[in-house]
């Protein structure tokens, strides 16, 4: 027995020095392609783009379609994001910002799409995070879009309104809460983000009814909040527990089992195709009849999926409305295009937000 199992040893030892030898043939053509692009750059007044959201993911989704197990497709994947992330960051380190403070949903959100090798910023809010990468204090921000159980996050779509970013990319996260504490007192106070209390209402209402729901800028600002305070409870991530010091008193209290958030990630600039693609844009128009036909009719005709419908006030003019859309397909496929052509020539006031990959079912 003891003989087999070093002789298994030496085999997983053999197959480690080959499998770090080939992790740094890899890097080095990374280097290559970086000098290749400065190359052909040197004479372009355009910014040069290291990243690519739409080769990443068309090279996770191979590595899905190539694997043969026993290692699950997204654990395979999510290998290889952090052997790219580890890559790019020889060619040049990515600055994301994010909500912080660390230990956020939108922190690990970040991770998933980018890999450890990227550079967080933790920043304060939705507003913060799209003035920072206008201002190209980071190339990227990560921000909250929608949850599959309290619906749409209306402020980020608000800010799209007068905001000349782009979308690059989403990604979703599967969300647990845990419900945690400093001490054994008495809890009189619980600290968590607005949308946090709304997946959790039930079990909230079930086990603390009487305390007192204060909404913080984040859950892992609410941890830390919590931290200071023996009478409170927070509810957050388990990494914010562990980065806090805080004792996990209950896990995953979220009132749906499937609670899922959609993120999306905001840049500068566009993104090719990478064959499974979504777009989104935003609309504007007046409440008046018909306005909603004219403007979903195109897509069921040229046979395009909504994958996404929401409205919010314009904040210009009564009862003027801003649609929100997400469909299948890239801006630079023939049928999207020809919808938004049409759709442009009427009166309605299309602005095109980006076409992006799909997100990928990448586990952390």
């Amino acid at each position: 027995m003891s003989d087999d199992l070093d002789t298994l040893r030496q085999a997983i030892d053999a197959l480690d020095e080959a499998l770090l030898k080939q992790l740094n043939e890899r890097a080095k053509l990374a280097q290559q392609v970086a000098e290749a692009k400065q190359r052909s750059q040197s004479n372009s007044d355009e910014p040069l783009a290291f990243y690519r959201p739409e080769r990443e993911a068309q090279v996770l989704r191979r590595i899905a379609h190539l694997n043969e197990g026993p290692i699950p497709d997204e654990k395979v994947m999510y290998l290889f994001r952090q052997v790219m992330s580890a890559c790019l960051s020889l060619e040049q380190p990515l600055k994301v910002g994010y909500l912080g403070p660390e230990g956020t949903f939108t922190h690990q959100a970040a991770i998933k799409h980018f890999g450890y090798a990227a550079v967080g910023m933790p920043l304060v809010t939705v507003d913060e995070i799209f003035r920072e990468v206008a201002a190209e204090a980071c190339q990227y921000g990560v921000v909250p879009v929608e949850n599959s159980t309290e619906g749409s996050v209306s402020h980020t779509l608000d800010t799209f309104v007068n905001s000349s970013l782009k979308i690059c990319g989403e990604c979703e996260l599967q969300v647990h809460h845990n419900f945690m504490v400093s001490s054994e007192g008495l809890i009189e106070r619980i600290y968590a983000h607005e949308q946090t209390f709304g997946q959790c209402r039930k079990w909230l209402d079930s086990h603390y009814p009487n305390a007192e729901r204060i909404v913080a800028s984040s859950n892992a600002q609410g941890a830390r909040l919590a931290k200071e305070d023996a009478s409170a409870g927070a509810i957050a991530a388990e990494v914010a527990a562990e980065l806090y010091g805080l004792r996990i008193t209950a896990k995953k209290i979220e009132d749906s089992p499937e609670n899922t958030t959609r993120f999306l990630v905001i840049g500068q600039e566009s993104v090719g195709a990478s064959g499974e693609d979504k777009t989104s844009i935003m609309v504007s128009t007046r409440n008046r009849p018909g306005a909603l036909y004219e403007l979903l009719e195109p897509f069921h005709r040229h046979g395009i999926s909504l994958t996404a419908l929401e409205s919010r006030p314009s904040k210009t003019a009564k009862w003027s409305y801003v649609f929100f859309i997400d469909f299948e397909g890239h801006v630079s496929d023939p049928a999207v295009a020809a919808v938004l052509e049409e759709i442009q020539k009427g009166p309605l006031e299309v602005k095109l937000l980006g076409s992006y990959p799909k997100a990928l079912s990448v586990s952390l």
